[in-house]
C-alpha cells in the first residue's frame, strides 16, 4: 500500500503527464504537497519508484515515467509488491510521517588514514545520525580521518567520511583501500594498466603504485561530515 503523500504525489504526476507531458519538476511537486524541502520529494519518488509505480529514465532531466496505479498492485489474486531494503539509505528508518524527514543511522568503524596507511579497523564504535540526502544507494558507515594526505581534495583531519560499501571503483574515485589485507587508507584510485595506483592530493606523499592483488576496495566516499 502507499502513504497519503505516495499516492497524492504519483496522482500529481500523472495528472501533469495527462496535461502536458512533461512530468513537473521538484519544486512544482513540493509546493503541490505542501513540503517543506525538496529532500522530501526525492524520498517520496525513491519510494515509488521501489515500489515500482514509476521510473527514472536516464540520462533525461525531469523524466519519469508512470508505470501502474496502486489498484493495480492489490486486490485478489493479484501479486503484491515487496519493496527491497536498502541498507543505510533511504528504505532503513522510514518515517511514518512523510512530511518529516528522519536521520539514518550510520556505523562509525574507527578511523582512516589520510596519511601513511594504518591497520585495518573493521569493529564499530559508535552511530551517527545522517540525513538521507546524503546517502546514496547501499549500505554505508563512517571512519574518522586521520592525516593530511587529502586536504587538496578537502578531506581535513577529523572530518567523517561517509563510505559507501562496494569493492569496486573507477579512475578518480576516493576509496577506503585495503592493502595487503593489513592496512587501510583513503586515497584517490587511478587505475594504470594492469597496476592500482593510490594517489594523495597532498604533494608532500607520494602516490603508491600496486599490483591488483595487493589492494581491495573496501568502499567509495560520498560525503563528509565536519565537527567545528
Amino acid at each position: 500500500m502507499l502513504t497519503r503523500k505516495q499516492h497524492e504525489l504519483l496522482r500529481f504526476i500523472q495528472e501533469r503527464l495527462k496535461e502536458s507531458g512533461v512530468p513537473p519538476s521538484f519544486d512544482e511537486m513540493k509546493e503541490a504537497l505542501d513540503l517543506k524541502s525538496k529532500s522530501g520529494i526525492h524520498r517520496l519518488i525513491t519510494a515509488l519508484e521501489e515500489r515500482g509505480f514509476i521510473r527514472r529514465l536516464p540520462n533525461r532531466a525531469r523524466a519519469l515515467e508512470v508505470i501502474k496505479q496502486p489498484e493495480q498492485s492489490a486486490g485478489p489474486g493479484r501479486a503484491r509488491f515487496a519493496p527491497s531494503v536498502i541498507e543505510g539509505s533511504l528504505g532503513r528508518g522510514r518515517p511514518a510521517d512523510d512530511d518529516a524527514v528522519m536521520p539514518v543511522s550510520v556505523p562509525i568503524m574507527g578511523r582512516i588514514a589520510a596519511g601513511v596507511p594504518r591497520e585495518a579497523i573493521e569493529n564499530r564504535t559508535s552511530t551517527i545520525s545522517v540525513p538521507p540526502e546524503m546517502l546514496t544507494r547501499g549500505e554505508h558507515y563512517a571512519l574518522e580521518v586521520r592525516g593530511d594526505s587529502m586536504i587538496e581534495a578537502g578531506i581535513l583531519e577529523g572530518d567523517l567520511a561517509l563510505v559507501r560499501k562496494t569493492d569496486s571503483a573507477e579512475t578518480g574515485d576516493i576509496v577506503v583501500a585495503l592493502i595487503d589485507d593489513e592496512e587501510a587508507t583513503l586515497k584517490r584510485l587511478r587505475k594504470r594498466g594492469t597496476s592500482i595506483a593510490l594517489e594523495a592530493a597532498n604533494p608532500a606523499y607520494e602516490t603508491r603504485v600496486l599490483g591488483p592483488d595487493r589492494v581491495r576496495i573496501q568502499g567509495k566516499l560520498v560525503g563528509l561530515i565536519r565537527r567545528y
